[in-house]
């Protein structure tokens, strides 16, 4: 889906060619069948090509997955998930980046007052 997001629209082909360490060519069309079967990418002939475009919006894929991801991984507790991002952190956060999750946090505050 990445690839597809960033090109717009790819051949399963080009999606191959711009995976690090790809499938083959075969497994690439078996996800591409599935990604279309669940409706998440449609298809357009052009010639004996068929070209796949995503039919969902990036923005609405990501909540989608991540709600997916909270469910199934952390028992729908958003602490959990961000207690698991922190632990697992390559690195210590900025005071920058800290300041912008306590920002998050207070706005999300604001709007369950409302």
């Amino acid at each position: 889906m990445d690839v597809l997001y960033r090109k717009g629209r790819s051949t399963a082909a080009d999606v191959q060619e711009n995976l690090p360490d790809p499938p083959s060519y075969s497994s690439i069309r078996a996800l591409l069948r599935i990604l279309e079967d669940k409706g998440h990418i449609r298809h357009e002939k052009d010639g004996a090509r068929y070209v796949f475009i995503p039919s969902v919006r990036r923005d609405r894929a990501k909540r989608s997955a991540i709600r997916h991801l909270l469910k199934t991984f952390f028992e729908g507790s958003p602490e959990l998930v961000v207690a698991a991002l922190l632990d697992v952190s390559s690195s210590r956060l900025t005071d920058e980046e800290l300041d912008r999750l306590k920002k998050l946090i207070e706005d999300s505050r604001e709007r369950d007052k409302r």
